[in-house]
């Protein structure tokens, strides 16, 4: 028996510009769908880890960038490419989330794209081919890899999985029509390219360490390469090949099969940390999870309703759904082999289905998911197959079969657009996302974990420790949420509550370094700082790649004085987040106080570049360039807090001296002094000497003494009054100049 052999393909008179027209429609409706994501933002699953807080990845393409994306088991997984692919979008767009989501759009049409080319190439039919290219270009089950940044892994992975796919039919396509076997592999470019894109999707992606597996069922359908009547039949009437037949196509794999053992070692080393052990999920428990995963995939694909940003594992999933399940996937497998004769695409789609699943499907449990929408992406491919070529077979002796087809086509690209385009649109803010998940799945814990997270952050601490007491509901012994529960207490003021759930949180998980940083920060508003600062240091010994505890050491110190040992923890901070802007203003500041004005000045200045609209950075930048004597500069900035905040009395009352008593001529203008003094006087409620100083030094510039006079006597009187005897010198040396008409002039 032999698998049947591929179909020769004629384009037809349309046929230059079909192909094409088909691939820009591909592309044309992935953007349709997912464009809207280039307004969305990152997402608090993952993408701060991925990139919005990974300073290896914001710093772009470097050396060292490079050497941690190639030695990293970072994010529980090995995959280099991943990393790069991320850093080259920083280069290329900078660090805002409107890159990634581009480049996740480019790569996800580009897939659909090599998808329809593939299976033209392969099975010689246009439109099946093109149909099961936008059923994977538009199928909501999808929005997930492509919408979420931290996916980037997904449609990498499948770039360089189409590719090698592509590669491998042309060199078996190759071989077939010079009708050369054996070690014909061995010099082949085709063959050798396909190596290579399947090594550098392993390193996007370890999931692809099944593609070994599809390459043989490619061999069988539509290739018809196993051509051997060597055949038996086993006692249930399914023929299966002898693997005599096979040898030299599992030989042909070997490089691949290499490749996927490598990648296999270096994932487990990279998850080692995150794999669930047999105690926490028995094997049966992972087992029956699975049998119902597979018929949960091909349920959402059939109806894709309720889908979600993460589901649950469930330990109480009824035996008649587990039993159901097994039942109806050994039914379908059964069948797929019996009708292997007569519907190859049957057994291949079937098999691609199930055996891409292997590595996802949780036997080997990493992470708290039940099953995962992504998991999908690639797999499902299989049954697209199946139900495009079993509807193309159906419907062959139909008379009215083209336009049928068409109108039923239409309508369900129509609807998975429509359904995308909703399923997209709960991808927008963290909010919409978890609250659509608390919608449609039960007892999800990390919906309710995260969309606490959210509500923290907008001010809500009373809204967040609900959603964090519904997660500790149902799992008790979480101990992110236990930890951030403990930061909404904190935030609200309720010490002693937060302190317990510190404490509770570090029983379950000892290295656990957020809440041994959160710990600090409570004691450290306790004012108990030694306590305070071993707490810092133990989650700096946990996690030294966390800049945020560097920086909660140093202020700590900076307050007891310590001012050397805070430079040194800024510093560290800076070393494992060199973009880290609030690390920048915090040495900056400090910098200052010991009067290192240079030093501090490249601080502000590297700081601002990262915060541009800080007006505390550009004040205190200000007084730093003022002190060394750069009075344009130092104008510059005062300038600049005006414009974010007009009524900043302080930068209102030192732009107002500059311009009035600059050393320097040309920056002297009496008349916008004076204008700035009065405003500041009224925004001050002239109760300041200081600011009334100022106001006298501006009348003089402007050539107006009496007034200069009046002013100064008035902020000699009011120092006398707050018994401040050096301002009260410093304001009558300047009264004489001004009763002399002189104005007052800096010296340089």
């Amino acid at each position: 028996m032999a698998a049947p052999k591929l179909q020769s393909f004629s384009t037809g008179p349309d046929g230059k510009w079909t192909v094409p027209g088909i691939c820009v429609l591909l592309a044309v409706a992935v953007f349709m769908v997912f464009g809207q994501t280039l307004r969305y933002g990152f997402v608090n699953f993952d993408d701060d880890g991925y990139f919005s807080s990974n300073y290896h990845v914001k710093a772009g393409l470097t050396w060292s960038g490079v050497s941690w994306a190639f030695r990293t088991g970072y994010a529980s997984n090995w995959h280099p490419l991943t990393w790069l692919s991320l850093m080259l979008d920083v280069e290329l767009f900078g660090t805002g989330p409107s890159g990634p989501h581009l480049t996740n759009l480019i790569l996800h049409a580009a897939n659909a794209m090599l998808l329809f080319l593939l299976l033209k190439r392969l099975t010689g039919t246009l439109w099946p081919s093109a149909f099961v290219a936008v059923l994977f270009a538009i199928h909501p089950l999808h929005v997930e890899s492509v919408a979420w940044v931290s996916e980037r892994k997904d449609v990498l992975s499948g770039l360089f999985f189409m590719l090698t796919l592509l590669m491998y039919a042309r060199y078996a396509q190759n071989c077939a029509k010079s009708q050369v076997s054996g070690v014909r592999w061995l010099g082949s470019r085709d063959y050798w390219l396909a190596v290579l894109f399947f090594a550098l999707g392993l390193m996007s992606k370890p999931m692809l360490v099944t593609l070994p597996f599809v390459l043989l069922l490619l061999d069988y359908w539509p290739l018809g390469r196993v051509t051997s009547d060597k055949w038996r039949v086993t006692r249930f009437r399914i023929p299966v090949p002898q693997l005599s037949s096979l040898n030299h196509l599992l030989l042909e794999k070997l490089p691949f099969l290499l490749l996927s053992t490598a990648s296999c070692v270096a994932t487990v080393i990279a998850q080692r940390e995150a794999i669930k052990s047999m105690i926490v999920l028995p094997f049966t428990l992972r087992l029956n999870n699975a049998l119902v995963s597979v018929v949960t995939y091909i349920t959402q694909m059939v109806w894709p309703a309720n889908l979600a940003a993460f589901y649950p594992y469930r330990f109480d999933t009824p035996a008649w759904q587990i039993t159901g399940a097994g039942v109806l996937l050994l039914f379908i497998t059964v069948l797929a082999f019996r009708t292997a004769q007569r519907f190859p695409y049957f057994l291949v789609g079937w098999l691609w289905y199930l055996g891409m699943l292997v590595p996802v499907i949780g036997l080997v449990q990493v992470g708290g998911q039940a099953h995962a929408d992504r998991y999908t992406y690639l797999p499902q491919i299989g049954l697209y197959l199946v139900i495009v070529w079993v509807i193309r077979d159906w419907t062959a002796g139909w008379r009215w079969r083209r336009p049928a087809l068409g109108m039923a086509a239409f309508s369900v690209v129509a609807v998975l657009m429509v359904c995308s385009l909703k399923q997209t649109a709960y991808w927008q803010s963290d909010e919409s996302l978890w609250t659509h998940a608390l919608a449609c799945t039960s007892e999800n814990y990390t919906a309710h974990n995260n969309l606490g997270y959210v509500l923290v952050a907008q001010g809500q601490p009373a809204e967040a420790i609900k959603h964090y007491q519904e997660a500790l509901a149902i799992n008790p012994n979480y101990s992110e949420v236990i930890n951030n529960l403990g930061t909404a207490l904190l935030n609200q003021g309720r010490l002693d509550e937060a302190a317990k759930y510190y404490h509770r949180a570090l029983e379950i998980y000892p290295d656990f370094a957020e809440a041994y940083n959160n710990l600090g920060i409570l004691l450290t508003k306790q004012g108990q700082t030694v306590e305070a600062i071993e707490q810092y240091r133990k989650a700096i010994e946990l996690n030294p790649s966390r800049a945020e505890f560097y920086n909660n050491l140093g202020n700590l110190l900076s307050k007891q004085g310590r001012t050397d040992e805070a430079i040194e923890q800024f510093q560290k901070a800076l070393e494992v987040a060199p973009d880290n802007a609030k690390v920048r203003f915090n040495l900056a500041n400090i910098l200052t106080a010991k009067g290192r004005w240079d030093e501090a000045i490249e601080q502000y200045q590297q700081a601002l570049k990262q915060m541009p609209d800080s007006i505390h950075a550009h004040y205190q930048l200000g007084l730093a360039l003022q002190s060394r004597s750069k009075f344009a500069a130092a104008i510059t900035q005062f300038q600049k807090v005006l414009e974010l905040d007009p009524k900043h009395v302080t930068a209102r009352n030192n732009l107002a001296w500059l311009l009035a008593t600059c050393p320097e001529n040309s920056l002297r203008d009496g008349k916008k002094a004076a204008e700035l003094a009065q405003q500041a006087v009224q925004l001050s409620g002239g109760k300041s000497p200081e600011i009334l100083d100022t106001l006298a030094a501006a009348y003089a510039e402007a050539g107006r003494f009496p007034e200069a006079v009046a002013t100064a006597q008035r902020a000699l009187d009011l120092s006398a009054v707050q018994n401040n005897k050096p301002l009260a010198e410093v304001i009558q040396n300047q009264l004489k100049l001004y009763e002399a008409n002189s104005p007052y002039h800096e010296q340089p």
